[in-house]
């Protein structure tokens, strides 16, 4: 087993202090930025560029890492035939997620209608706001969609950093390696040590988290106002309420069905929540969750294909904020809409929730590629929206990637990619023992340079 292997080369675990915990660290950017944003909120709003650099810097290691991933993930399976099978039931669960996102949302809308009495004329908004985004909303046609992965050049993937460009090029290469036998040994080799830097370089990235978080949540406070949370209060409460549906009730039952705990996931992920909830973005932490998703017993040629398809696929949080924001525009513009177009905008939005980068602002972007497409209901409306969107934005980002990590596993479950012991024990031990020897091992993703056979996982 691969667990005994790392076992016998790490050291016992020792107890990290409390105050050196990543997560520790971003809770107190997290308190701080929402008091410097409320005292001081022109000065909040000026450090908007400690949020933005630290997203940025994340965002240019993301293609480098899915590709390494998933390319030394495809080479290390005995049989490749396989991925076609794993590809198939990853969209199949993403899809009924999110079908279930988009009922959940339009559930807790059409019950608490937070729009309602508003009495908005859809002539007095600006529309100003929704051809500012329309500009960057992603093609919503199948072709357009499909056409749209296919990069323009092998390194122009990487360029735009774009997810899906890059896992199409990172599957071509993998089964192309698998192809070439030994004369591929020198390229897997080189890719694998290429990881190793990779994942080096983020680790030093990742030590500026507190600092992000601080300046996203100072600009968040002090651009916005705590106090804009209370004229659109009831919508804001509406999508929480949801969010938490979803992921307590549906995400939760997926996981316990399948054998383990989502609380217990949640733990295990709480250092990599806490850095979604400061930046409003789950791209700062795709490698952190790939790396702990292996060390959990998960195979990395399985997961390391689910999660980043996740990405673009799964995006749950984004499916009830579609929903759920353009009821509540048809409700405050005291427009009705007839159950055939309501399905029919169900259907708009199960393409339009695909594709977006789980980055601050997507989700409103996707609203109005909805909007665009959809006759009945005014893109101006989304002008409602704009002032509180980044409050919401926080609870898409953690909707999704909650939701991405328990797929993850269930996938990784369903291939019987997935040491069911290892699962069960990494969920169980304390944190601080997992941050610890996660630290002393020294494995990234559980790529060894010269891996012995005895360090394969047996399934």
């Amino acid at each position: 087993m691969r667990a005994h292997t790392l076992d016998q080369h790490s050291a016992p675990p020792k107890t990290k202090r409390f105050y050196k915990a990543l997560y520790f660290q971003v809770v107190v950017g997290l308190i701080l930025g929402i008091l410097v944003g409320h005292l001081w909120p022109d000065l909040g709003a000026s450090l908007k560029p400690l949020g933005d650099g630290f997203v940025k810097l994340v965002k240019m290691m993301i293609a480098p890492v899915v590709f390494c991933t998933i390319v030394s993930g495809i080479t290390s399976l005995n049989d490749t035939r396989e991925i076609g099978k794993t590809l198939v039931k990853s969209m199949a669960l993403f899809y009924a997620l999110t079908a279930a996102a988009l009922l959940v949302g339009l559930a807790a809308v059409m019950i608490i209608q937070p729009g309602s009495g508003m009495h908005v004329s859809p002539t007095s908004l600006d529309p100003t706001v929704a051809a500012r985004y329309a500009k960057q909303a992603a093609p919503v046609g199948f072709v357009d969609f499909v056409l749209h992965i296919i990069p323009n050049s092998f390194f122009g993937a990487f360029a735009d950093g774009e997810v899906l460009p890059v896992l199409l090029i990172a599957i071509l290469v993998g089964f192309g390696l698998t192809r070439v036998g030994k004369a591929g040994e020198p390229v897997t080799v080189g890719i694998e040590s290429f990881a190793h830097v990779l994942f080096a370089a983020f680790g030093f990235i990742m030590r500026l988290a507190p600092l992000g978080a601080f300046g996203a949540m100072a600009f968040t406070v002090g651009k916005y106002g705590i106090q804009s949370i209370g004229s659109l209060g009831m919508l804001i409460l509406t999508f929480y309420v949801a969010c938490g549906f979803f992921v307590a009730v549906i995400v939760g039952g997926l996981a316990r069905a399948h054998g383990f705990s989502l609380w217990k996931v949640l733990r295990y992920f709480r250092e990599e929540l806490l850095i979604v909830l400061g930046t409003s973005s789950s791209e700062p932490v795709l490698p952190r969750v790939l790396q702990k998703l292996e060390a959990l017993g998960c195979k990395k040629g399985v997961s390391g294909l689910v999660l980043p398809m996740g990405y673009s696929f799964n995006l749950d949080g984004t499916a009830i904020y579609l929903t759920l924001a353009s009821l509540f525009i048809a409700q405050a513009c005291d427009i009705h809409l007839s159950a055939g177009q309501i399905a029919a905008m169900l259907g708009v939005m199960l393409l339009t929730s695909k594709g977006a980068a789980g980055v601050t602002g997507s989700g409103f972007v996707a609203l109005v590629a909805t909007l665009t497409v959809m006759p009945d209901l005014p893109v101006a409306g989304v002008a409602l929206l704009v002032g509180i969107d980044r409050f919401m934005s926080e609870a898409r980002a953690l909707t999704s990637i909650i939701s991405n990590c328990v797929a993850s596993i269930v996938v990784s479950i369903w291939e019987n990619a997935c040491d069911r012991e290892v699962l069960a024990r990494e969920l169980n031990q304390n944190y601080a023992d997992t941050e610890q020897s996660l630290e002393e091992r020294g494995e990234v993703m559980g790529l060894a340079l010269h891996p012995q056979p005895a360090a394969q996982p047996s399934h």
